[in-house]
C-alpha cells in the first residue's frame, strides 16, 4: 500500500489522464480508508495502463481535526506527507482537459461546489440510501450495511485476495470495527456482512489487533481534542445544511457552548455525569428573532424524533439553550429537523428562489453525511460520524453569501462564548441554591 501511494503522488506530475477515487468531504475514517483501498484494489486489478488515485476530499490543513484517521494513519505507518488532499489536485482543470474520471466511495451526491464534476463520474460504492434525484448517471453499487470499509473489503475478497496485504487488511479491519461500534449487537449497527468481513480478515491475518484493544484506542483518538484550538473544535465535527443563501451549520463539541459565525449557529454538546452518563445540551443562536424562533419551535415541537428539551435560562436575546432529555438524537437525526425549520421560514417570508446572494458569509468545510441506521460509540449516545454521512448531503453544498447578513449584527465567537459560559454558571449557581 505504502509503495502504491508513493507512486500516485509521482503520478500527479504526468500529464496523463486520472482515474480519482474521491471520498466524502467529512472525511472521516471510513471514507479516507475506503478511497486508499478501493484505489489501490482498482489500480492492482484494471489490465490498462489507467492510473488509479485515492484523493481525501479535505485540505491538508484539516487532517489534524480528525483523530482517529491521523492515529491510525501512524499506526499502519503511512506517512501522512504521502497522501494526496483536495487542495493539491485541481479536479476542475482536469476535468476542463478531459483528463478526469470520477470514483464515488462513500457518497454519491456531489456538493454544489463540484456539480460540474458529475458528468466524470463512472462509479458509485455507498453504504446509504440513494437520493435518486442527485446520484450520478453511472453504474451504482450501494448497500446499506455499517461501514462502506466492509464493501471494498468484500470487493478486494472477491476479486483479487491475492493483493491483500496486511497493511491493507489492518486498515479495514479497524475502520469497520470503529464504524459498527465493535460489532456490538445492544447497538445494532454492524450488519451480518459487516461481521463476516470482520472475521475474514481475522482468519487471513490473525496477527491483526484485538477488537476491544483497536475500538478503544481509535475511539479515544476520535475524541482526543488536546491541543486544537476553539476554531478546530467547532470545526471538528461539522455539519452544514443551507436553503437559499441562509446557512445553518451544526458543531458537535466536547465542551462548554462557543460559538463560530454564521447566519445561525446550532451547537450540541456532550458530557458524562459521575454515573458516566451521557449528558446533552443544545443551544441555538441566531440574531434574526423570526428564524431563531422557527428553528427553536420546530424542535421543541418535534416527535419524529423527540428531543424532550428543556429550555435553560439565558441571558443573551439572541440565544435560546435546552436541556437535551434523548441523548441518542444526534447530528445526524437533527438535520433533517433544521432543513424543515428552514423551509417553513422561507415558505413564511416569501423569498424568491432567485434572490441574488448578499456578500457577507464565508466558506467552510462540511462533514460526512449520515447514516440512517442506530450508531454509538457510547452507550446513550448516537453515533455521529461520526457517523460516516446526511453526509456531505447534496444540502452539504457551500454557499458565498447571505440575504440576511444585510443589516445584521456580526457574530463574535468570544462574546459568544463569554454568554454561553454566563448560562453555564447560573446553571451551577442554580443547581447548588437547589441542593441547600
Amino acid at each position: 500500500m505504502e509503495d502504491y501511494l508513493q507512486g500516485c503522488r509521482a503520478a500527479l506530475q504526468d500529464s496523463r489522464p486520472l482515474h480519482v477515487v474521491l471520498g466524502n468531504e467529512a472525511c472521516d475514517l471510513d471514507s479516507m480508508v475506503s478511497a486508499l483501498t478501493l484505489a489501490f484494489y482498482l489500480a492492482k486489478t484494471t489490465e490498462a495502463e489507467e492510473v488509479f488515485v485515492p484523493v481525501l476530499n479535505i485540505k491538508r490543513s484539516e487532517l489534524p481535526l480528525r483523530g482517529d484517521n491521523v492515529f491510525f494513519l501512524q499506526k499502519v505507518h503511512i506517512p501522512e506527507s504521502i497522501l494526496i488532499f483536495r487542495d493539491e489536485i485541481d479536479l476542475h482543470a482536469l476535468h476542463q482537459a478531459g483528463q478526469l474520471t470520477l470514483i464515488l466511495v462513500d457518497h454519491h451526491v456531489l456538493p454544489k461546489s463540484d456539480a460540474a464534476l458529475q458528468e466524470t463520474v463512472a462509479e458509485v460504492l455507498d453504504h446509504r440510501p440513494i437520493e435518486q434525484e442527485h446520484c450520478p448517471p453511472c453504474h451504482v453499487s450501494v448497500e446499506l450495511v455499517g461501514s462502506c470499509a466492509t464493501l471494498v473489503t468484500e470487493r478486494i475478497l472477491q476479486g483479487a485476495p491475492e493483493i491483500l496485504d496486511r497493511q491493507t487488511a489492518a486498515l479495514l479491519h479497524g475502520t469497520i470495527i470503529l464504524d459498527c461500534v465493535n460489532m456490538d449487537l445492544k447497538i445494532g449497527k454492524a450488519t451480518l456482512k459487516d461481521r463476516r468481513y470482520v472475521e475474514k480478515l481475522e482468519a487471513l491475518f490473525p496477527d491483526l489487533p484485538n477488537r476491544n484493544d483497536i475500538f478503544d484506542s481509535l475511539q479515544k483518538a476520535k475524541f482526543d481534542v488536546s491541543g486544537l484550538t476553539t476554531e478546530q473544535m467547532l470545526r471538528k465535527d461539522q455539519k452544514t445544511i443551507h436553503r437559499q443563501g441562509t446557512k445553518v451549520t451544526v458543531s458537535a463539541i466536547y465542551m462548554d457552548l462557543e460559538a463560530h459565525s454564521c447566519d445561525v449557529l446550532v451547537a450540541m454538546t456532550i458530557l458524562f455525569n459521575t454515573n458516566n452518563e451521557p449528558v446533552r445540551q443544545l443551544a441555538v443562536f441566531c440574531p434574526h428573532v423570526a428564524l431563531r424562533m422557527t428553528i427553536c419551535g420546530v424542535l421543541e415541537r418535534s416527535h419524529a424524533p423527540s428531543l424532550k428539551l428543556t429550555p435553560l435560562p439565558s441571558t443573551h436575546p439572541d440565544l435560546q439553550a435546552y436541556l437535551q432529555g434523548n441523548t441518542q438524537v444526534s447530528r445526524k437525526k437533527l438535520l433533517p429537523l433544521l432543513q424543515e425549520a428552514l423551509s417553513a421560514y422561507l415558505d413564511s417570508t416569501q423569498i424568491p428562489a432567485g434572490l441574488p446572494d448578499m456578500v457577507g458569509v464565508s466558506t467552510e468545510p462540511v462533514d460526512k453525511e449520515g447514516n440512517s441506521a442506530g450508531n454509538s460509540l457510547l452507550p446513550g449516545v448516537s453515533q455521529d460520524e461520526e457517523e460516516p454521512p446526511l453526509p456531505p448531503t447534496p444540502m452539504n453544498s457551500l454557499v458565498d453569501e447571505c440575504p440576511l447578513d444585510r443589516g445584521l449584527p456580526n457574530l463574535s465567537a468570544e462574546a459568544i462564548f463569554e454568554k454561553c459560559s454566563q448560562i453555564s454558571l447560573s446553571r451551577s449557581t442554580a443547581a447548588s441554591l437547589a441542593k441547600e
